[in-house]
């Protein structure tokens, strides 16, 4: 198809793309993968490229990983708003592991558990 067809074809028609995520357990990845949105996000905002983040995440193609930048540079406030209380959601996990387990010396209790067994 020559470039002068799809520019006509796009000026008549509705071209979608479906974006490749999907939510699982309230958290949202990547369409077949393990791989959390959020984790897409931090590389990309930390100046990765679509490649980098698909050497970092191999289980995702690389068209995956543009479809899913697009999607947040067109949705930002909303994206950043789920992150944000992504965010909310690990520190308030992390808070209630810490109460309950002491994190200082876990690394002395787990080789002293392994010297005893």
């Amino acid at each position: 198809m020559s470039l002068s067809r799809v520019s006509e074809m796009t000026t008549t028609e509705s071209l979608t793309q479906t974006v490749p995520l999907v939510k699982l357990s309230g958290v949202w990845h990547v369409t077949g993968t393990r791989v959390p949105l959020d984790s897409i996000i931090f590389a990309y905002n930390r100046g990765a490229t679509p490649e980098e983040i698909v050497e970092q995440f191999t289980s995702v193609p690389l068209g995956d990983v543009y479809a899913v930048i697009a999607y947040y540079l067109h949705n930002r406030d909303q994206i950043d708003q789920y992150l944000a209380e992504r965010s909310a959601e690990r520190a308030e996990a992390r808070r209630d592991i810490e109460s309950q387990w002491d994190p200082a010396g876990v690394r002395d209790r787990l080789l002293a558990r392994r010297r005893d067994s």
